[in-house]
């Protein structure tokens, strides 16, 4: 009995290691961001309060008055990312500082006097204005809907059935231009207050492929041939609380899928590898990688030029009426 009952204590241990390991990934994450760990200036704030403001410039009706809980630390914190700038030290990328500061400029020109608001209004009158990259106001605007979508939806499911995993791919090297290309449409994917809270690293240097590749389990059989292999890695600095905690995750998926999509329009092929949590597994990764404490693997992802004599799994998918119900029918 009591060996039994010691067998079972081991495997919950065990179990509840992953759990551990989430709890300081996020409490490192919480620290960078209260702390400024990542820098002078607090871009992850900057960035959801930009976002939070335009989305209060959307809003029908408009308020006369909003964002009076957070406007004075957006102001603060973009006055530290102007300050940074004009020392010469690290601070936004200037199409993000353009951005706060267009999005301010229009919040500060539709409100009404406050006592919270105007000394802010003031205040932000007298900062410099920052470098404008893009010559139109990066607020919100109105889409253009008189033309149609330029992809209809019959080619779009064209694209989602070509796209396969493919796991052959030909011994020829992948120009980086093309990679980057996908990232670009990858990061228009919807991230949660626009805080793309992840990042892609890639590996094209055959040993490096072959250490990267050598760690996960999902790559037995094939990873000798990878001519590029990604790592997407969540970063947990970008959030304050705990409760975000899984948006890595989301949004590194949504990024992911736009990436692969877009590979596909360039004549690459991919196969997305399955990340177990592990901890010998992370702690390879993360020593290979050189992760920060509140860095996490999201996924792998192999790419290359497919072989086109390399078969790919049909992967039969589920029917219709067991991906979907309607108001609980």
């Amino acid at each position: 009995m009591i060996r039994r009952f010691l067998h079972a204590l081991r495997r919950i241990l065990r179990s509840a290691e992953p759990y551990r390991r989430e709890r300081v990934c996020v409490t490192a994450g919480m620290h960078y961001f209260f702390f400024n760990r990542c820098g002078p200036v607090n871009g992850s704030l900057l960035r959801r309060n930009t976002h939070r403001l335009e989305k209060g410039l959307i809003m029908r009706p408009r308020r006369d008055v909003f964002a009076l809980d957070y406007i004075e630390e957006t102001v603060q914190a973009y006055r530290a990312a102007v300050e940074a700038s004009q020392r010469g030290e690290p601070s936004l990328p200037p199409e993000q500082l353009q951005w706060t500061h267009d999005v301010l400029d229009e919040y500060f020109a539709v409100t009404a006097s406050h006592p919270k608001i105007d000394p802010l209004r003031e205040l932000f009158g007298r900062l410099p204005e920052p470098l404008r990259p893009m010559p139109e106001p990066l607020i919100p605007y109105s889409r253009d809907l008189a033309s149609p979508a330029p992809v209809g939806y019959e080619q779009l499911a064209a694209l989602a059935l070509r796209r396969r995993s493919v796991r052959w791919f030909l011994p020829q090297p992948v120009p980086r231009d093309l990679i980057d290309k996908a990232i670009l449409v990858a990061a228009q994917s919807p991230s949660a207050c626009n805080r793309q809270p992840f990042v892609f690293h890639i590996f094209d240097e055959p040993e490096l492929v072959r250490k990267v590749a050598s760690i996960p389990y999902g790559v037995i059989g094939y990873e000798h041939q990878i001519p590029v292999i990604v790592v997407l890695v969540g970063q947990l600095r970008n959030f304050f609380d705990a409760r975000d905690r899984h948006l890595i995750y989301i949004d590194g998926a949504l990024a992911a899928m736009s990436f692969i999509l877009a590979l596909e329009t360039l004549g690459l092929s991919s196969c997305c590898i399955n990340w177990p949590d592990l901890p010998d597994r992370e702690r390879k990764l993360a020593e290979l990688l050189q992760l920060e404490p509140d860095e996490r693997p999201v996924m792998l992802i192999a790419l290359g030029y497919p072989d086109p004599e390399g078969l790919v799994p049909r992967s039969v998918k589920k029917p219709l009426n067991l991906l979907r119900s309607y108001n609980f029918e």
